[in-house]
């Protein structure tokens, strides 16, 4: 019996010996590494992201990663940050160096805004009658805004100025987001944000603007790369998809939340790029 005990032992001791990987703790990460993203929670699927976060971009490329609802984070070939829609729900993996925020609800804004963010730009003024003004420069990235009017949710009639949409201009390259756009665009409006080569547009149909309405918003504005947010369901997404095939629109449904685009790779004709998510 004494015999067996021994042989037993050394047994399990080769076996601990054999296998040390197993009894290792992982690596250490940064904690806003670790952080998921809330936008992805109802679909069921990690979000695969931090490793390219991680990448070097060359100087013509501009990198979009899709954080989820109205979220998206911005990256520039000199690494500015910049989390749109930025709120207390959905945000980005890591810390923005521009956060720009609409007023339509919660999900686009946040009271409590990180204080290490350096650049916080809330897409609405301090009344109806004095509209937010923005034109800010952070090394390679220029972040401007054009405001429009959204519903009052509690009156029923019209908040003057309360979304805005914002324009973030790099590498050679103008995105827009359209924010919580409620209304089609003046001549006025379009003249003042310009040519567009990247639009991220909110495609509900009911608590935006309604799909004939977005398609005539993106048909103004000309981007050659249209990505859609606000979409809540396959259901909703894929309604609007189906009015961009009528257009002769492209459609590509990415597999992964990020891509990088460039100013010479854009398309001849207007794509829409759907990254996954809610």
């Amino acid at each position: 019996m004494v015999g067996l005990i021994r042989l037993s032992m050394m047994v399990l001791a080769a076996l601990c010996v054999a296998m040390p990987a197993a009894a290792q703790e992982p690596p250490a990460t940064k904690p806003e590494m670790r952080e998921n993203c809330p936008g992805l929670v109802a679909s069921g699927m990690p979000q695969v992201i931090p490793a390219a976060l991680r990448l070097a971009l060359n100087p013509d490329q501009v990198r979009i990663t899709y954080s989820g609802h109205s979220t998206f984070l911005i990256e520039s070939p000199q690494l500015v940050r910049v989390a749109t829609d930025y709120n207390d729900d959905v945000r980005p993996p890591v810390l923005p160096d521009i956060a720009t925020m609409n007023h339509a609800h919660l999900t686009h804004y946040t009271g409590r805004p990180d204080p290490r963010i350096p650049h916080v730009l809330r897409g609405w003024g301090p009344s109806p009658d004095q509209p937010a003004r923005h034109d800010i420069q952070v090394r390679d990235v220029r972040v401007r805004n054009v405001p429009t009017n959204i519903r009052d949710w509690i009156t029923g009639g019209t908040e003057r100025h309360g979304n805005s949409i914002f324009i973030y201009e790099m590498a050679n390259m103008c995105i827009a987001h359209l924010g919580h756009l409620h209304h089609t665009l003046t001549q006025q409006q379009l003249d003042e944000i310009g040519r567009i080569d990247v639009v991220f547009a909110p495609v509900d149909g009911t608590m935006t603007l309604d799909t004939d309405g977005m398609i005539e918003v993106l048909q103004a504005l000309k981007a050659q790369i249209v990505i859609p947010m606000h979409f809540f369901s396959s259901y909703t997404l894929h309604r609007f998809l189906e009015r961009a095939k009528v257009h002769k629109w492209e459609v590509e449904m990415a597999e992964v939340a990020s891509t990088v685009v460039t100013k010479t790779t854009l398309p001849s004709a207007p794509k829409v790029l759907v990254l996954p998510g809610h």
